[in-house]
């Protein structure tokens, strides 16, 4: 579903609009601005259609953009295989006069996989995921890991705990002091890990989209703004959370698992210990839940992250 884009929105397009017609050249023909229900962050999309000396194309506009979702969308432009991310037409990193980053690509007919539910998502996500691990990887690392500080966020999570009186919140309070009191050697094996690979850094279900049929064809990634470099399991935790609330579905797909077997198949390295390892960032993002009250504050998911922080201390 999507509906008209916003005032804000709409004023942005509308006055870069002629900019982007010339620097086109007449190739692009007038666009449709919109906001999908699922779509986060301020920039302007619209649908179009693009002609080239190659054909007819329906494409997506999208600007202004950040500067690592028009590096990441040009640079996996060079895979020899089915792209696992949209095919671009024409980008740019000024227009109108504007240091604004743009992009026109490919629009995919299907998705995002978040609008239905089926059983294989979450492994041709993985197979998605595994496939970009792969083809980033030809890319020289620059930037160093993520340091989230965990130990303050556990101690902001104890004061949430206390000053919202969320539901369960005895256990929340027995659960962080636990946590808290074995939170040094847990940080200390998380900042161990290997953390030099390129991830997506957003991955989920509405990142999802296909050119085939719903529930066949490859998964395209969408939404680049986030690659950043550390350890998969980082986007493999990310993506199960988003099923921490929905348990009957994690009965029918492992995440973690998922990914990592898809790594396997490419040749692509997947600790023996993994398993170990999710556990401890488990733990640490379940934890860590209440400190983020306005954006992980829904009763039902607070519940899942109690149930997976207990479960998770219990293992480790």
């Amino acid at each position: 579903m999507s509906g008209p884009a916003s005032s804000d929105q709409r004023a942005l397009a509308s006055s870069l609009e002629p900019a982007l017609h010339k620097v086109l050249h007449g190739k692009l023909k007038p666009i449709h601005w919109f906001k999908a229900d699922w779509q986060r962050g301020g920039a302007a999309t619209g649908k179009s259609v693009y002609e080239d000396e190659s054909g007819t194309h329906q494409v997506v506009i999208k600007l202004p953009i950040g500067p690592q979702e028009l590096i990441w969308t040009r640079r996996l432009q060079e895979s020899s295989e089915e792209l696992v991310v949209p095919r671009l037409f024409a980008s740019g990193s000024e227009l109108g006069g504007y240091d604004l980053a743009w992009l026109v690509m490919e629009c995919l007919p299907t998705g995002p996989l978040a609008l239905r539910w089926h059983e294989n998502h979450v492994q041709r996500i993985a197979a998605a995921a595994a496939k970009f691990y792969a083809s980033a990887a030809a890319f020289k690392v620059n930037q160093d890991p993520k340091r989230e500080p965990w130990e303050q966020l556990i101690s902001d999570a104890q004061k949430s705990v206390k000053v919202n009186h969320i539901a369960d919140h005895k256990r929340w309070a027995a659960a962080l002091k636990t946590l808290k009191r074995r939170s040094q050697p847990l940080v200390e094996q998380w900042r161990a890990r290997r953390a030099d690979q390129w991830l997506h850094g957003d991955l989920h279900m509405a990142n999802a989209m296909t050119r085939g049929e719903f529930t066949k064809g490859s998964v395209v990634l969408i939404d680049l703004a986030e690659v950043h470099v550390g350890h998969w399991l980082e986007d493999a935790v990310y993506l199960e959370r988003q099923f921490w609330a929905i348990p009957e579905r994690m009965k029918q797909a492992r995440p973690v698992r998922a990914i990592a077997t898809a790594r396997r198949r490419l040749g692509l390295e997947v600790e023996t210990q993994f398993g170990q390892l999710a556990m401890v960032r488990r733990a640490l993002l379940a934890g860590s839940a209440p400190a983020f009250m306005k954006s992980e504050g829904p009763p039902r998911y607070l519940a899942a992250c109690l149930i997976r922080l207990e479960s998770a201390l219990a293992s480790l």
